[in-house]
């Protein structure tokens, strides 16, 4: 029986189960199949990804006020979280994972971190 390995047609030699002819074939072919198929969820995990990075810089308190203009400097985006929290008094937390923001007045922010996440 001639088998061939899907990713690049090469006869597979070996075990009878093998199904392809290398490791560097294998981890091609998984890849392509596992990769994100929209270059949209990929843009997406990179600002929050991003934006993770930058709260957590920011917050090293765990309870930090900063102004609106120093996230946007240092590249910010307000588009990008992952969760709302709205407590009972109406303020509404915007989270990244478990670091958080709540807009203050005067343009400033609470950036928090919520410890339950971990």
């Amino acid at each position: 029986m001639n088998r061939t390995c899907p990713e690049c047609g090469t006869k597979i030699i070996g075990r009878a189960d093998k199904k392809f002819c290398s490791d560097a074939c294998r981890n091609a072919h998984n890849n392509s199949l596992n990769k994100d198929s929209k270059n949209l969820v990929r843009t997406i995990n990179n600002r929050l990804r991003k934006n993770y990075r930058i709260l957590e810089k920011l917050n090293s308190k765990d309870k930090t006020k900063v102004t609106k203009e120093r996230l946007l400097r240092v590249g910010f985006s307000f588009d990008y979280f992952t969760s709302i929290y709205t407590t009972k008094t109406g303020s509404v937390y915007y989270y990244l994972y478990d670091q958080g923001y709540l807009a203050l007045d005067n343009d400033y922010y609470l950036l928090v971190k919520n410890e339950v996440f971990q």
